[in-house]
């Protein structure tokens, strides 16, 4: 082909299409330039029309709240009432603002709308990262600063335009006020704007978030647009810009409009000067292509032939004479002289006992005048044997003898290799029956324990996972004392009640009931279809048996079990599993050896201690736990002889709140000791302020819980304090003093003692600590409870167990407290019978500081003793 058009014959056609070629790229270029041009003209009119509705919307908002501004300038002091209600004018006209807030000293305390917004009080620009450098900005530059994108700290994102005002003072100067923040809603001021408009067919960018101009940061679009060599034009702002590019909706066009007629019509023309000299040369190179690839056909047939080893025969059906060549010769054995072979030179080259089926292959085919084709064995005169197939059809030509011609060609490394395979695939199989055996005992094991049979946890999370049924209940056992059995009787007991218990669980559910033991002590049952009372008495049942004593090599083991049941209908299993598991736990927080249903009371509490959680960690974090403080009184002089520190949480809703609203929550999150540690620090500041202030108060008592006192980072911490001696004593409640408790937690108590602490036992007589224990702890005071001492005034019996501590902690030189001293009888009794201090609301409740310190410098309680 290529010969055929660049031949003499065809150079004027070669000429046309050269010169053609050139005019076409000349047109067709000054044709996209052109379109490009349109394109871009086109793109540029949309954008400026957004660029004017961004600068008019920007402005129109902050010019709204210019007005306030003056206002805050001539009243300075104005309250949030006043502040709403001014700034209420301005939501009154259309525009994107969100809300307006004041923030004096950087600290927004102004704020309208307030709904929506209370998080954003308290936010001090100077410590706030995303909004420092706008605010200072502002206020340095002494002009109108617009910042944002930003995200907002009530949620959401907005820009913010922040106004710096200045108050005039009486020197003819000014001070710096604060700034007036107005945050204008992103999505608002974009739809108003026409950037989201669903309708525009243009990408479109914003670059320079904080009003920096086209060298900032890109807050709008995506980087496709700046890179896709967009039309830009500056969006004009207060103190700064915005760069808008723009691009179309689907890129700039790859082609003008009018390429294709344009193109078509050229190649129109140049078609119809050089088509008929293609097509000539076309058909002489397309005869040329024919010959050659006739004769590679040609040779590639003779080469297939010769090595596919396949011989070519001829059977004379008249004649019984056969013509074979070399290869025939060569398959069966002979020598390849040309000679003529006959039947019999066929028929005894075959093994004996293939010879019948052979001849009855050929009779058929010979009979029917159709294709014959047949496989057999050969035996060669040297003893090899070898396999052959051959294929041949009838041929007769017009006068002619009937003929079969055909071919034939050695298939034995084929049948060889056949049989191997039958052999392996049979070895095969019987490999993977084993396999499958071993797999199937395999599989049982991973999904069964090994000590009671019972199906294991990954056994249960595959089948709830197939579960489909919309009533599936689940039974989460766990069972009480066993521990205590496999601690004194050993593992092998253990593993006897392990057994006992799966069979007593085994023999009350249904045999369509699914049964596992997931670890340890526990086990699983899964009903499906069963009413609530159906499962209350399966569980009654259990519980029943599991209560009869088992005997063990001669001792009578005793356990029982608590339940957790969860029953509902399309809750996703793997909830399930958890709400019956809450529903143990509640169980064994009742009593244990009984049964808990998973109930919307369950999940109320759930949620509500999920709240109170978040809500203390929260509070943590916005320093809402504050020291509240009791005064102790002598019992003679009835002078102040300290105070007790107690925590309280000032709750943003609910108020002041008691420890008893929220230790429990506390503890579970591990924050009691950091809860510790904030009132320790707030006790100390004030006593060193009260001291400043000239009130006598001898010592500060500070409660600590069991957890900080394992806290191994303990003793630093409190040298870090430099707490002077006898001015601090640390509450120990009562149970922390068992006689072995463990080394970690007396060794902080005696480098507690050391560092000039005092040490003092909480909630005497209501725990465990003994005699021996106050011996070896000799605390400086001992706190009687309130449930002691509230009965004393009508109850002799509780006198005198009253006094019997008391004289104890005299006897061990230990001071003691009476705290629940609500009347002056109490105090009456409590000093006759020998109590040093006294504390209690018949002389003074808990206080704040402030509080505490007027209480103090009244004397009041005097009247009261």
């Amino acid at each position: 082909m290529r010969q055929a058009v660049f031949s003499s014959a065809n150079l004027p056609a070669a000429i046309a299409v050269f010169v053609l070629a050139i005019c076409a790229i000349y047109a067709d270029e000054q044709n996209r330039r052109v379109s490009d041009q349109l394109a871009r003209a086109d793109v540029l009119a949309k954008v400026n029309i957004i660029r004017a509705k961004l600068e008019g919307n920007i402005n129109g908002n902050l010019q709204l709240v210019q007005g306030l501004a003056s206002a805050v300038t001539t009243e300075p002091y104005m309250g949030q009432q006043r502040f709403a209600a001014l700034a209420a004018n301005l939501f009154k006209e259309k525009s994107q603002l969100r809300n307006v807030a004041g923030a004096p000293d950087l600290v927004i305390s102004l704020m309208y709308p307030m709904k929506g917004n209370e998080k954003a009080l308290g936010l001090d620009y100077r410590k706030n990262e995303g909004q420092r450098t706008a605010a200072l900005r502002a206020r340095d530059q002494r002009a109108l600063v617009l910042a944002g994108p930003v995200d907002l700290a009530q949620g959401g994102r907005g820009f913010i335009g922040r106004i710096p005002i200045f108050v005039p003072t009486v020197g003819g100067g000014d001070r710096f006020w604060g700034i007036l923040s107005a945050v204008i809603d992103v999505d608002r001021l974009y739809a108003a704007s026409g950037l989201t408009d669903p309708g525009l067919d243009i990408d479109v960018a914003l670059t320079g978030k904080d009003a920096l101009g086209g060298g900032g940061q890109r807050f709008f679009g995506s980087e496709s647009v700046v890179n896709g060599n967009p039309v830009t034009t500056e969006v004009e702002l207060p103190l700064g810009s915005w760069q808008l590019s723009a691009t179309p909706k689907h890129g700039w066009p790859a082609t003008p409009k009018n390429e294709a007629a344009l193109r078509a019509t050229m190649a129109l023309a140049g078609a119809l000067v050089v088509l008929p000299i293609l097509i000539a040369g076309w058909l002489f190179g397309e005869r040329q292509k024919n010959y050659a690839e006739l004769r590679r056909l040609s040779q590639r047939l003779e080469l297939a032939l010769d090595a596919s080893g396949i011989g070519v025969w001829e059977h004379d059906l008249a004649t019984s004479q056969l013509v074979w060549d070399d290869r025939v010769n060569e398959i069966y054995g002979r020598v390849a002289d040309g000679n003529p072979r006959g039947y019999d030179d066929w028929a005894l080259a075959i093994r004996p006992d293939d010879l019948d089926r052979a001849r009855k292959d050929f009779d058929a085919a010979v009979a029917s005048r159709g294709r014959y084709s047949s496989q057999y064995r050969l035996l060669l005169p040297d003893g090899t044997v070898r396999h052959v197939r051959t294929r041949a059809n009838f041929l007769q030509g017009l006068g002619d003898t009937p003929k079969l011609i055909g071919a034939e060609w050695d298939v034995t490394s084929d049948v060889l290799l056949n049989e191997n395979l039958v052999r392996e695939r049979q070895l095969s199989e019987s490999k993977n029956a084993e396999l499958e055996t071993a797999k199937a005992r395999i599989e049982h094991v991973a999904l069964h324990d090994s000590l009671t049979g019972l199906p294991n946890r990954r056994y249960l999370d595959e089948m709830l996972a197939r579960s489909r049924d919309d009533r599936t209940a689940l039974l989460h056992l766990d069972l009480d004392r066993f521990k205590q059995i496999n601690d004194t009787l050993g593992h092998a007991a253990g593993d006897a009640m392990l057994m006992h218990a799966s069979k007593v669980i085994k023999a009350n559910v249904r045999a369509a009931d699914f049964v596992a033991r997931i670890g340890g002590d526990e086990f699983i049952v899964v009903c499906h279809r069963r009413r609530d009372d159906e499962l209350a008495a399966l569980a009654d049942r259990i519980i029943e048996e599991m209560r009869q004593p088992v005997d063990y090599k001669g001792h009578q083991c005793r356990f029982g079990v608590s339940i957790g049941i969860a029953a509902n209908s399309g809750i996703d299993p793997k909830q399930l599993l958890v709400n019956a598991d809450l529903a143990l736990y509640r169980a064994k927080s009742r009593g244990r050896n009984r049964y808990e249903f998973f109930n919307e009371e369950l999940q109320s509490e759930i949620v509500r201690t999920k709240q109170t959680a978040d809500e203390i960690l929260g509070g943590l974090e916005r320093n809402e736990f504050i020291a509240y403080y009791q005064p102790q009184f002598d019992a003679n002089t009835l002078e102040i002889v300290g105070v007790e520190a107690l925590s309280r949480w000032r709750h943003p809703r609910r108020g002041i709140l008691a420890p008893d609203v929220f230790l429990n929550v506390a503890e579970e999150l591990n924050v009691v000791s950091l809860i510790d540690r904030t009132i320790l620090e707030q006790t100390l500041e004030n006593f060193r302020r009260w001291s400043l202030d000239g009130l006598n108060i001898p010592r500060v008592s500070v409660n600590v819980s069991a957890r900080r006192l394992e806290d191994k980072d303990l003793i630093n911490g409190l040298r870090k304090l430099a707490i002077k001696k006898g001015t601090v004593s640390f509450e120990l409640v009562e149970s922390i003093f068992l006689d072995e408790h463990d080394d970690l937690v007396a060794w902080n108590i005696e480098h507690i003692k050391e560092l000039g602490i005092d040490i003092e036992i909480d909630d005497f007589g209501t725990g465990y600590a003994s005699v021996v224990s106050l011996l070896k702890l000799q605390p400086r005071r001992l706190k009687i409870d309130r449930q002691l001492i509230t009965p004393i005034t009508g109850s002799a019996a509780q006198r005198r167990l009253v006094s019997s501590i008391i004289e104890i902690g005299k006897s061990l030189g230990i001071e003691v407290v009476a705290e629940g001293v609500e009347t002056t009888e109490h105090a009456r009794i409590l000093k006759e019978i020998g109590c040093d201090i006294l504390q209690g609301y018949a002389f003074g409740r808990p206080m704040d500081a402030t509080s505490f310190r007027i209480f103090a410098q009244s004397r009041e309680w005097l009247a009261a003793g």
